[in-house]
């Protein structure tokens, strides 16, 4: 693949992550363009990454081939007033969307000719190169779109494509969303651990090695189901075994279901 300009459009933390990672994978920061509104924030851009920096989301758009909207969606219709005033056209540009909520339909109705757009959802652990990102390409985008909007996603998430946009609101249930799920479990173990008189640097210490020991099992016995890796730890009437029971007794299943249902409900009000 041919390396192209690509502008992000917001240089928050997303952004950030993404650029790190493209750079981290020898993408050349000189193709590289950002805009955001502070003066402060173009000077860190600047400085961390060496890219190419500016006030105005026009000048950048303008001078690449790949936009990338990295902005919150609360801020997407004054992003969009703005580039439509310029007349910018954007029939030979990659549109690549981080915006939740914000639908592939709206975009093209906002700016001029965006024909090929690509919706993305990524979650928090990309700040840190380890995402899951959840991935949508409209009618329009070719092989060529799909290979340059997996460079620049793939630089710090592993990609999963979509067949359908509402699929997007279901990627957000159970990836976007999902590190929140896991703290929260992580936080219960640890309160309890407390109770048992463990201080919280010790409880906490016991609770991330549990974390990644789990998912390194999960992630090299990947011929063994996840019920089976839960099997073996687990001998009837054992210790183990009771505590399940207790989780199983309050059907957590389901409640794990109905969570994911109102995170999926919520995207999909977002999306109107």
């Amino acid at each position: 693949m041919s390396m192209k300009k690509i502008a992000f459009i917001g240089g928050g933390n997303m952004g950030k992550s993404i650029i790190g990672g493209m750079i981290k994978n020898n993408y050349s920061n000189e193709l590289i363009y950002v805009a955001t509104p502070f003066e402060t924030e173009v000077y860190a851009l600047k400085e961390t990454f060496k890219v190419n920096v500016d006030t105005s989301n026009i000048n950048i758009v303008n001078e690449c081939d790949v936009v990338v909207f990295a902005v919150k969606p609360q801020v997407s219709n004054d992003v969009f007033t703005e580039l439509k005033k310029a007349n910018i056209d954007f029939s030979n540009k990659l549109i690549i969307t981080i915006m939740a909520g914000v639908k592939t339909e709206k975009i093209a109705a906002n700016l001029k000719n965006a024909e090929k757009i690509i919706r993305v959802m990524p979650n928090t652990p990309a700040l840190i190169g380890e995402g899951l990102t959840g991935m949508y390409k409209g009618a329009n985008c070719n092989d060529d779109d799909v290979e340059v909007a997996n460079c620049i996603l793939g630089s710090c998430s592993k990609t999963v494509w979509v067949e359908k946009e509402e699929d997007i609101d279901s990627i957000t249930a159970i990836s976007g969303s999902a590190p929140a799920y896991f703290y929260l479990f992580m936080e219960c173990l640890i309160n309890k651990a407390k109770e048992y008189n463990f201080d919280e640097a010790t409880a906490r210490k016991i609770i991330e090695q549990v974390a990644i020991g789990s998912a390194k099992m999960v992630i090299q016995n990947s011929d063994t189901s996840i019920a089976q890796l839960r099997e073996n730890v687990t001998s009837k009437g054992g210790t183990t075994y009771e505590a399940l029971k207790v989780f199983n007794e309050c059907d957590i299943n389901g409640i794990i279901s109905k969570a994911l249902d109102a995170c999926k409900n919520r995207a999909e009000e977002l999306s109107k």
